[in-house]
């Protein structure tokens, strides 16, 4: 008995260290691994000692990180297949959460803080301050994400139901440090938008 305990004790603190190694990662692959690591060792250490409420919990967690890990992975070998003409939605769109709008819904106005990036996955939305009407396939917000004071630059407003997918700053940045190809694509679609806005301004003749 005293030998399991003592196994018990090494798989604990084992797990300890392992979670700590984690939390000290900033690079998100790493962290998952190592997490689940811990997890698996903390599972073992609850086996051992058949407190088998926390063997729920650590299977649970061994499932949830397992899942985490796969799902980053996949994203990162959609980011590597990908090239400059390569429809965001192919790469992005499953990494992004869902969201429904109603017709005359306001996504974000002017001036405000500037947290999160919308895809338009089906509807219309309209930029208020310049009455440009944008649909399926449209990505607007980026650009506040990037701007030195990190808001709005404009209203967006659903013209009709609209089907959009969101992803907030802080998963850009984490995907960004995982792998900087994003940059890339994130500075072509933002030059973009700003050309068409180019685009649409009068030319007027100097004085």
């Amino acid at each position: 008995m005293l030998i399991f305990h003592e196994y018990a004790f090494v798989l604990l603190a084992l797990g300890a260290v392992l979670t700590l190694a984690s939390n000290l990662m900033k690079r998100m692959v790493p962290l998952r691994i190592l997490a689940l690591a811990a997890t698996s060792l903390f599972l073992g250490n609850a086996l051992v000692k058949d407190d088998w409420i926390n063997v729920a919990l650590q299977v649970t967690l061994l499932a949830v990180n397992a899942y985490r890990l796969w799902d980053l992975h996949h994203l990162l070998a959609s980011l590597e297949n990908a090239t400059a003409d390569t429809p965001l939605k192919d790469w992005l769109l499953p990494h992004m959460t869902k969201k429904v709008f109603k017709a005359g819904h306001v996504i974000f106005r002017k001036g405000e803080p500037a947290h999160d990036m919308v895809y338009v996955r089906k509807g219309r939305i309209r930029i208020d301050e310049i009455g440009q009407t944008l649909g399926s396939g449209s990505l607007v917000g980026e650009i506040g994400l990037f701007s030195e004071e990190r808001r709005r630059t404009a209203t967006v407003t659903c013209e009709t139901h609209c089907i959009c997918y969101t992803m907030t700053d802080e998963a850009i940045y984490l995907l960004y440090f995982q792998n900087p190809k994003l940059g890339f694509f994130l500075i072509r679609l933002i030059v973009q938008r700003l050309l068409r806005d180019l685009q649409r301004r009068p030319v007027t003749a100097e004085a």
